[in-house]
């Protein structure tokens, strides 16, 4: 018997080439010199911050090189978010030492940090010259990155994200042979960090899962990554923000920021992350604050345009949806996140001069994120979306 024809959606065309390593476990780290030896390691730049140094982990990543047989220089002088200005020290730091091996330990920050001195140090020339994709000429240094919080996902990734020092506006700077070839992935690094720091990079995570599930670049590999991501990410992050010390959540956490990283490496972001640089450039506002803020306000916004996926988050999540427009239970369920934080709701309790909207605004419209929202937003949108995001819902 013949069956009846189906309806059956076809497959969108994608092309997948996954180039990092993943190794995860507790006490994972005790493999670093391991790994820095099958990579031809013999003199090794390790990219860190005095957060990490003061926190041990630094010393502790150096103790496993050296054993290794490995020479080791620290350049741990990394700030939050940084900038052009940084990774030239860091590239000057390292010129004449001959290094053979990256390894960035830490946050975001640390790692994009490394992947900007390789660049400098493979290629020459400033930060500015990369930005994009492809742009370096010469083979890169081999990478290992060590996260130590939940939060950006830079270890499955091929970009380097970088403020410039003057105009602050966030270039990304991308090349295929950027992407680490090892990342490490330890819970118990992540054991460390502080209440809020766990919050806030936890709430980055969360909007990287959010975005990357619905952006225009969205394709069956990123979706699998972001819908995964997102199912560890909202169940783990009552609990580690409650119960710190609670490993298995904590690794939840780890592993669920790697595959949302994973997810923007194939997809890209969106609104909320072009809204936000302006806030954090301006006003000093850490970056997962701003984001927690704005999030739930452009979850609203893209409801015309893909309601239906965020349904499919929310049954995820057990959110009730009774029939009306996902976008709202799930903005509220987002907003509990920041909520539970403890951090800010609103732009105005940042400290945002709402005399400066129109120009956020246009800056929001030259981010690179912005481009890959499911909704298409101009700058008159991102200032509706600031206005809205200034006072309570």
């Amino acid at each position: 018997m013949t069956s009846p024809p189906h309806d059956f959606p076809p497959i969108p065309d994608f092309d997948y080439d996954p180039r990092t390593r993943l190794v995860f476990g507790a006490g994972a780290l005790a493999r670093l010199g391991e790994f820095a030896s099958e990579l031809g390691g013999g003199r090794v730049l390790l990219v860190s911050d005095p957060g990490l140094r003061d926190a041990g982990h630094e010393q502790r990543a150096l103790g496993l090189l050296e054993a290794a047989g490995m020479q080791v220089r620290i350049f741990d002088d990394v700030p939050p978010n940084p900038t052009t200005d940084d990774v030239d020290k860091g590239a000057r730091f390292a010129q004449s030492l001959g290094i053979d091996l990256i390894i960035g330990l830490g946050g975001g920050s640390s790692m994009d940090c490394a992947k900007g001195i390789n660049f400098l140090l493979t290629n020459g020339g400033r930060m500015e010259d990369y930005r994009g994709m492809g742009q370096a000429r010469n083979p890169l240094l081999p990478m290992i990155a060590v996260p130590t919080t939940a939060g950006t996902g830079s270890e499955a990734q091929s970009y380097a994200v970088i403020s410039h020092a003057q105009s602050h506006e966030k270039m990304a700077c991308g090349d295929k042979r950027a992407a680490p070839r090892v990342a490490l992935l330890d819970p118990e690094l992540t054991l460390t960090m502080p209440a809020s720091v766990t919050a806030f990079t936890g709430i980055d995570a969360i909007s990287h899962a959010v975005e990357s599930y619905v952006t225009t670049r969205r394709n069956p590999i990123s979706q699998l990554f972001a819908r995964r991501a997102w199912r560890m990410l909202s169940q783990a992050f009552p609990v580690v923000v409650e119960q710190p010390d609670n490993l298995a959540a904590r690794g939840a956490m780890l592993l669920g920021a790697h595959l949302a990283g994973a997810a923007i490496e194939n997809s890209m972001l969106g609104a909320t992350h072009a809204l936000a640089n302006p806030v954090t450039a301006r006003f000093d506002v850490t970056h997962g604050v701003a984001i927690g803020v704005l999030l739930p306000h452009v979850v609203r916004f893209n409801a015309p345009a893909v309601d239906g996926l965020y349904g499919q988050l929310c049954a995820d999540a057990g959110i009730s949806v009774n029939g009306t427009p996902a976008a709202e239970p799930l903005a509220k369920r987002l907003r509990h996140f920041v909520a539970l934080s403890g951090g800010p709701t609103t732009l105005a309790e940042c400290g945002v001069d709402p005399t400066q909207l129109e120009t956020m605004s246009r800056e929001a419209g030259e981010q690179w994120t912005g481009r890959f929202n499911p909704r298409p937003a101009g700058p008159k949108d991102f200032e509706e979306l600031y206005r809205c995001a200034l006072s309570p819902a």
